[in-house]
Parts: structure tokens; C-alpha cells; sequence
């Protein structure tokens, strides 16, 4: 066969590769796939009490500070190109990934594409209309980047009705970006310049499971939370809140309040959400005064954290709670009644980890009862 019909069947046969359709099983290989390899920080959350160490952390790598390139020229929105800036793999047709390219731009986002991942580039602004070719998306990465509200299109993600995951933390966010789509099942905005979230903010977001508001300068949530029916997991950690969000979820399962400035709960403020397992509010202004006697007495709780604040007693616990922590406060009494209202063979509570160090209590103040009540702890440190 002559040289060039060769190479002529060559060619046709990498472009043959470049148009193959997409299907559903080669979606679930490519989420597979790219959770096992991704180059980016995980999200996981871990639910548990790591000692004095942060319970997460966010690493991401920081792009090299070099010339800007060059706009693109405009581009047919063909539905099988990819961009020259981005790679698109030909196995995995509806992912394009953009990331940790120095980019200044969007470039243009083809309409098969369900997974984009623009993070750790120099992206300052999303231009309206920038997805409307791509009604596609679920997973949209922007995180990383140098984005400002100011710089986002009123209706940017208006198209993008099957969005799932939307990433847009350590940007310049000063406010919520909105509105966005009803389908919207994660939102992470953490590392950000926010300060407020009006009521409305997140309104229509019934599909929304975790909200990621972490190390911003929140210092109202007004009632934001409340219409959420799906939300499991809410951090609001690391912000300047006050006072705690107004209705929370009946769904809401997770809670991360801790290194705010909150001093007051009001009472039967976690009884509207039967489900909830994990409380954080750790480095506050918490003190007994601010607190009802039942506060956190709910059957539901697993895990309370009340480190780091101004209690001077021990707050009244439900039996059911696992792991309490209360390090770092001003109690000098050793209550047992705020574990038991009745010790005896069958009434006993089922604390595992009880934490009293680094307050005023001493050894040898502890009732004799304790380990009746007590006799499932397997730590308890004073």
C-alpha cells in the first residue's frame, strides 16, 4: 500500500476517534477513574474529632505567575472540538479538563461536555452566556481562581438545569453567585471574601445537600438555611457570626459552627432537625447563661463539640451522645447529673470520649457514681 493512502487511513482513523459518542457506562468509568487520579484536594468531610488539629483542610496548588497568554481566536461551536488550551480525552468524551494552565480566559466549552475543571488558573471573570452552549454540565470547576462577583454574569449558570456540583472556592467572591439552578446538589464557596447571605440567597435549592461557607467574613445568615429540604451538611466555620442561623433544616445532619463569635442558642434550637449527629462550636463565646437547660439535649447527637468557649458548668447532655468535648472552658464541677437524671443498672449513658482538660475541675472531684453512669467511656481526660 503507497505511503500516503496510509497515512491518509491514519489520519482518518484519529479523527473517527475524536467524534465517538458518549454513553452512560463510559461516564461512571470516567467518574471512577477521575476520583481515583485527580490532581486536585478531595472534599471528603471527616464527621470525627482529630485532637487539637483542624477536622479538614484545603490544599490546592498554586499556579506560576508567568506572562498572560493570548486570547484565543473565536471558534465554531462545534459540539466535537476542543479547545487548543484544554485537553479532552478521546475515551472519556465529556470531560474537559483546563486546569493549572496559567489561563486569564474561558475558553470556549464544547456541548457534550458534562465535567469541566477550569481550577488553579488566573481566571478573574465569567462572562455571560459562557456556559449557555454547554447545557449539559454537572461538575463545573472553578476553583482556585481569581474570580470577583463583580466580574460574574447576572444569569451565568441560569442554563446549566442539570448542574450537580459547583466549585468555586478560594476565589474573590464577595457574595453568592446566583441565581443558580435548581438541580444543584453540592456548592462549595469556602475561601472567599463573603459577609453576608440574604434569606433569599439559596432560595429554590430543594436539591442542595452540602453547603461549603467555610473561612469567609459571614456575619449574617438571616434565615438562608431554612428552605433547604435536602441539605445534610452545613459548614460555616471559621466566619464572624454572631448569633446561629435562624430554621434549621429537619434534613440537616451535620453542623459546623466552630471559630465564630456566637454566645447564645436559643432554646429548642436543634430539635427541629431529628437528624442531626454532629455539632461543632468550638472556639466561641459560649457561656451557660446563653444556653437553655435542654439545649443540647437531643436524642440525635452523636458528637458535641463546645471546646474553647466560657462554660463554667457542664451543659446537659442526652444519654445517646457519643463524644463530648468541653476542653478549654471555665468548669470547676463535675456534674453527673448532666449525663444521667437517674444512675442505675439500666439507665446509663452511652458516652465513649468525655474531654474536661484544660479546665478547673480536679481529679478527685469526681462523684463516685461516675462509673455507673459512665461505664461505657473508654476516654475521659481532666
Amino acid at each position: 500500500m503507497p505511503w500516503a493512502t496510509t497515512l491518509i487511513l491514519i489520519l482518518a482513523g484519529l479523527c473517527g476517534s475524536s467524534v465517538g459518542q458518549y454513553n452512560e457506562e463510559e461516564d461512571l468509568a470516567w467518574l471512577q477513574y477521575y476520583l481515583r487520579q485527580s490532581r486536585v484536594s478531595s472534599y471528603n468531610y471527616v464527621p470525627y474529632y482529630e485532637e487539637e488539629s483542624p477536622a479538614y483542610a484545603y490544599s490546592y496548588p498554586s499556579a506560576t505567575d508567568t506572562e498572560p497568554e493570548p486570547e484565543p481566536e473565536p471558534q465554531q461551536a462545534a459540539p466535537w472540538r476542543c479547545p487548543q488550551e484544554c485537553d479532552c480525552p478521546p475515551n472519556f468524551s465529556s470531560a474537559m479538563y483546563c486546569d493549572t494552565r496559567n489561563l486569564r480566559y474561558l475558553p470556549f466549552v464544547p456541548s457534550r461536555m458534562k465535567y469541566v475543571y477550569f481550577q488553579n488558573n488566573l481566571i478573574t471573570s465569567i462572562q455571560e452566556g459562557a456556559f449557555d452552549n454547554a447545557t449539559e454540565l454537572e461538575w463545573l470547576a472553578l476553583h482556585n481562581n481569581q474570580i470577583g462577583s463583580e466580574k460574574v454574569g447576572k444569569r451565568v449558570f441560569g442554563k446549566l438545569q442539570r448542574l450537580e456540583r459547583l466549585y468555586m472556592n478560594n476565589n474573590n467572591l464577595t457574595r453568592l453567585p446566583g441565581p443558580l439552578p435548581r438541580s444543584l446538589r453540592e456548592l462549595h464557596l469556602s475561601y472567599n471574601h463573603i459577609s453576608k447571605v440574604p434569606s433569599n440567597a439559596l432560595e429554590g435549592l430543594e436539591n442542595l445537600t452540602a453547603l461549603y461557607l467555610s473561612h469567609n467574613f459571614i456575619f449574617e445568615m438571616g434565615a438562608s438555611l431554612k428552605g433547604l429540604k435536602s441539605l445534610i451538611l452545613a459548614d460555616l466555620s471559621y466566619n464572624n457570626l454572631r448569633k446561629v442561623p435562624d430554621g434549621l433544616p429537619a434534613s440537616l445532619e451535620q453542623l459546623y459552627l466552630e471559630y465564630n463569635y456566637i454566645n447564645a442558642i436559643p432554646e429548642d434550637y436543634f430539635q427541629v432537625s431529628p437528624r442531626l449527629l454532629y455539632v461543632r462550636m468550638s472556639h466561641n463565646s459560649l457561656t451557660n447563661q446563653g444556653l437553655s437547660g435542654n439545649t443540647f439535649n437531643s436524642s440525635s447527637l452523636l458528637e458535641l463539640d463546645l471546646s474553647y468557649n466560657r462554660l463554667q458548668k457542664i451543659p446537659r447532655v442526652n444519654t445517646n451522645l457519643e463524644n463530648l468535648y468541653l476542653q478549654g472552658n471555665q468548669i470547676d464541677e463535675f456534674s453527673i447529673s448532666s449525663f444521667c437524671s437517674v444512675v442505675d443498672v439500666v439507665n446509663y449513658s452511652r458516652l465513649q470520649v468525655l474531654r474536661l482538660d484544660g479546665n478547673a475541675i480536679k481529679r478527685n472531684a469526681v462523684p463516685p457514681d461516675a462509673p455507673l453512669c459512665l461505664r461505657r467511656a473508654a476516654v475521659i481526660e481532666i
